[in-house]
């Protein structure tokens, strides 16, 4: 293809597109510059529409888990296509799919996931999941918590993670008071302020929403048990609990972050009082929303949990969701190949990369005189900067030095590496991240260490 500047296209796109991007963090306004117009990627890499190649540590946010263009992926994705773009029509591959998502999350003998409803994205995953809870339980009060991001459905933009976080917007124009106001928004990791809402409002409330493990203000991981606790208080209110995995599900491991955390891990174990312990999940969520590795990289997503719940969606109940394009048999043929191939070798490779990279950044940091923390979740983690405490909660993120993230960015990007333009995103590493896509890392990591020891905050 022809080639052209990445500052000639942003200009091109500003002229058709708001912002000239369709998300906002694309647009780099937390870090500065020209944002890199992407033309091609494959195995670990990225290229720009000048011809440059990085190495990428953003993976399309979390679904490129084998790297960019797998063939086989790309193959069943080409034959699906050959037979049809879209039908408005059920397919076969829709119940394969349901059925491997309902096989591989499970822990000690228990699949949480007993229906499972496609849709296109994730926003559309938990927005039908809230929308289910509300219809299930005649409530209409949800909890949520300050920094984690569940897409951008009207009740779920208090206080958000991921592009509201960069942007620093408090919340999104657009919403209704009345709406905004169903919502209560809690710090995170604090059940006392849970306890306390649901002794004085538990019989209004519908749900609890809550990242398996928080990736959109950075990672920040649930204190042992806070998850197992959070299932204990709604249920014994009357309320579900519904578990994003949209980012994690089938990324942090075969079952997400409810099987890492479920698999005979001493938090399983002080829950429960049978001999047995360590084989019991110290809880099992009412409902759970998947996005990215689902779809292989294509447009889908996914909703599951509890069969009596699940069933109160039309056709069956009262709860009405459709789409067109849900269960997309070319989407379907991306994720069906993904997680197929996505082996306990490839979980493998994934840790091992994952733990690599860290420590290789947090080692150049320390080397440069960078007070720092590296938080980690499975294979997710990202840094915050300014203290070498993990943060526990939305607050504890945002106080961070996060002007010395632009000049480390930039420094990378120049370097050939691209990361998350944001330091409130996660980075992301794949099974096709070889030794060259490492040394490559590596390579460009003092230099970009030194521009953040050297960064001061603006006037």
């Amino acid at each position: 293809m022809t080639r052209t500047t990445n500052a000639a296209e942003f200009d091109r796109a500003q002229r058709s597109i708001p912002g000239g991007v369709n998300s906002p963090v694309r647009a780099f306004r937390s870090v500065g510059g020209t944002p890199r117009f992407l033309v091609s990627a494959r195995g670990p890499y990225v290229t720009d529409s000048e011809g440059v190649e990085y190495v990428d540590l953003v993976s399309s946010w979390g679904p490129a888990i084998l790297g960019h263009a797998h063939p086989e992926v790309v193959a069943a994705v080409q034959d699906a296509a050959s037979r049809g773009l879209s039908f408005g029509a059920t397919t076969p591959a829709e119940t394969d799919l349901a059925e491997l998502v309902r096989e591989r999350v499970v822990a000690g003998g228990v699949h949480p996931i007993e229906k499972l409803r496609l849709v296109s994205t994730g926003t559309e995953a938990t927005m039908t999941a809230i929308r289910l809870a509300r219809g299930f339980t005649g409530r209409d009060v949800l909890v949520k918590f300050a920094g984690h991001y569940h897409g951008h459905s009207d009740s779920l933009l208090a206080e958000a993670g991921s592009g509201l976080a960069t942007l620093a917007l408090p919340a999104s124009a657009g919403v209704p008071a009345d709406v905004a106001a169903l919502t209560i928004v809690l710090p995170y990791n604090d059940l006392g302020a849970v306890r306390e809402l649901f002794a004085s409002r538990g019989d209004a409330i519908a749900a609890i929403i809550v990242e398996a493990a928080p990736a959109n203000m950075g990672v920040v991981p649930p204190a042992p048990g806070f998850n197992a606790a959070l299932a204990d208080i709604a249920h014994a209110h009357g309320s579900l609990l519904i578990v994003d995995e949209v980012l994690t599900g089938f990324r942090v491991g075969p079952a997400g972050w409810w099987g890492l955390e479920n698999a005979g891990s001493p938090v399983a174990e002080v829950h429960q009082d049978a001999p047995d312990a360590r084989h019991v999940p110290a809880y099992v969520p009412d409902l759970v929303t998947f996005g990215k590795v689902v779809g292989g990289g294509m447009p889908l997503a996914a909703l599951g949990g509890r069969a009596d719940v699940m069933d109160h969606l039309a056709p069956l109940g009262p709860v009405y969701q459709a789409g067109t394009l849900s269960g997309n048999p070319v989407a379907v043929a991306a994720g069906l190949t993904t997680l197929r191939l996505a082996d306990a070798s490839v979980y493998a490779a994934l840790d091992a990369t994952a733990a690599t990279v860290s420590e290789a950044v947090s080692n150049a940091l320390s080397g440069a005189g960078v007070e720092h923390s590296v938080q980690r979740a499975g294979n997710l983690f990202s840094f915050t900067f300014g203290s070498s405490v993990a943060p526990r909660d939305y607050r504890d993120v945002q106080a961070q030095e996060g002007y010395r993230y632009a000049p480390f960015f930039h420094a990378m990007l120049d370097a050939g590496v691209s990361l998350p333009p944001s330091v409130y995103e996660a980075w992301f590493v794949s099974a096709a991240h070889d030794e060259a896509a490492l040394a490559r890392i590596l390579e460009a990591l003092p230099a970009a260490a030194a521009a953040a020891a050297a960064a001061r905050p603006a006037d």
